[in-house]
């Protein structure tokens, strides 16, 4: 953990709030509430929670690269603003809160002849109006029992009004609603519609002076009802400030921002619309195998992914496998007049770009060509002995970072797919109680069978979950 981490971390107040995790793509992972902020996101950085963690939970940590906190003044607050985060960010390892019947919402449908406020738990595309999720459901029932007699509204039901519901006209208001025109009975309606929204400041403090004067007339029942309301109104007030609070946030920018960007940080002639990336993917230079994939406006193009078996290189080179996989990818789209890439990445620094550049010069072609590094996310430009170092909320950045990980992606699902059938037509096959998760572990160890028949009783038993006894039985099979 860098001395700025903890720096942060010492700095986190003991309150509660929300924290976000990010990649080192600054893609949201993970999102958790706390009631302390320092005490729970400092958690995460202790060594200890690494060792006693469970699988999921270590990926996590060995994927956070940063983090911010929003502090926010209640625990209800932050159950809500973690539930809104998560619906927006969709963090790959929440579980949990995906949709809002989790927490209770209230719906208007301002179509009817007189819209009834309603409860609801799924949001719906019908046209009606729907304010929440509110985490209280106590407190936002209260309150609609509260806004029914302020406002002289309908709460559930359907139709016209009833001569039951005569009753609960407006405290306030005292016209019955069957004597209300429309007009008049929709600006109620509206009225109501804003203390949901969270403007209901003076209706509070109304209501705290009616309770004050209720408890100074010792009319204790009624002050303690009056209690109860106010604190609904507060706490809806507080989730109404929560969710306005999650809709300003900044999201990831627009693919247009990331093209325009990476075409002003490289200098391109155009807006780099189709671009190809590649990556090598072998262990210890066995089945070496290469993929292309594509974007196009800065989104995956999965028709134009490729991926090959590396044909003309021994052992482990990964520039000639480079040049290997460029030339075939672009001599086959001469071959075929497809259309070129406006920009070509490869994953790797000047070895890799010299090497794509060399395989494009042999087939005439001049196209624009970098290479993105993973240690320091450093881009290799051509022609130019340093590299380019973009800030870490670069758009541009984050868009070739996206392309790389996706061709390295791709390259490593189809090398595992061929580790696979090399293990299932393999010698090992022979073996008894050797199964494929042995077989794989000890292919990931040796690289080749060849290597495996070449290795002693003692190194076979030192690989994860062989064991001398299993060990043994191998060596004499392939002996």
């Amino acid at each position: 953990m860098t001395s700025n981490l903890k720096n942060r971390l010492r700095e986190l107040p003991h309150k509660p709030g929300v924290y976000l995790f990010r990649d080192r793509l600054g893609r949201v992972i993970y999102v958790g509430k706390a009631r302390s902020l320092r005490k729970r996101v400092s958690q995460y950085f202790q060594p200890s929670r690494a060792m006693r963690a469970d699988p999921k939970t270590r990926a996590l940590l060995d994927s956070i690269e940063d983090f911010e906190t929003f502090v926010v003044q209640s625990e209800a607050e932050a159950l809500l603003l973690e539930s809104r985060l998560v619906k927006d960010f969709k963090p790959r390892y929440n579980a949990l809160l995906k949709d809002d019947k989790r927490f209770l919402l209230v719906k208007v449908d301002l179509d009817e002849p007189y819209p009834r406020f309603r409860f609801a738990r799924l949001r719906k595309d019908d046209g009606a109006r729907y304010f929440g999720p509110f985490v209280h459901a106590g407190a936002v029932r209260l309150a609609l029992r509260w806004i029914r007699k302020q406002y002289g509204v309908l709460i559930q039901g359907t139709g016209a009004p009833r001569e039951r519901d005569l009753k609960y006209s407006s405290y306030l208001v005292p016209v019955p609603l069957k004597d209300l025109p429309r007009e008049e009975y929709l600006r109620r309606v509206e009225q109501a519609c804003e203390f949901l929204e969270g403007r209901n400041r003076e209706a509070i403090a109304v209501l705290e002076q009616q309770m004050r004067a209720a408890a100074a007339a010792k009319q204790f029942e009624k002050a303690a009802e009056l209690r109860d309301i106010w604190e609904s109104l507060r706490q809806i007030a507080r989730e109404a400030r929560a969710r306005k609070f999650v809709r300003a946030l900044p999201q990831r920018a627009e693919p247009q921002t990331e093209l325009a960007e990476l075409q002003r940080v490289l200098g391109l002639p155009g807006l780099p619309r189709h671009i190809e990336g590649f990556d090598i993917s072998n262990i210890s230079g066995t089945l070496t195998v290469a993929s292309t994939v594509c974007f196009q406006d800065g989104r995956p193009h999965k028709e134009h992914y490729r991926h090959y078996r590396i044909q003309t290189v021994t052992g482990p080179d990964d520039f000639a496998s480079m040049t290997e996989v460029v030339r075939r990818r672009y001599a086959r789209v001469l071959e075929e007049n497809g259309t070129l890439p406006d920009l070509v990445l490869v994953d790797g620094g000047i070895g890799q770009l010299n090497a794509a550049r060399a395989a494009l010069g042999a087939l005439g072609l001049h196209l624009p060509v970098i290479g993105l590094a993973k240690q320091f996310e450093e881009i290799y430009l051509a022609d130019q002995p340093d590299p380019l170092h973009l800030p870490r909320d670069s758009p541009a950045l984050h868009l070739i970072q996206r392309l790389r990980d996706e061709a390295h992606r791709f390259a490593n699902a189809y090398h595992q797919q061929l580790r696979q059938r090399r293990i299932r037509e393999s010698v090992l096959d022979e073996v008894p109680g050797l199964g494929e998760k042995k077989k794989l572990a000890l292919l990931q160890q040796f690289g080749s069978v060849a290597r495996i028949r070449e290795a002693s009783v003692e190194e076979l038993a030192d690989v994860p979950g062989i064991g001398p006894k299993l060990a043994a039985a191998i060596h004499a099979a392939l002996r």
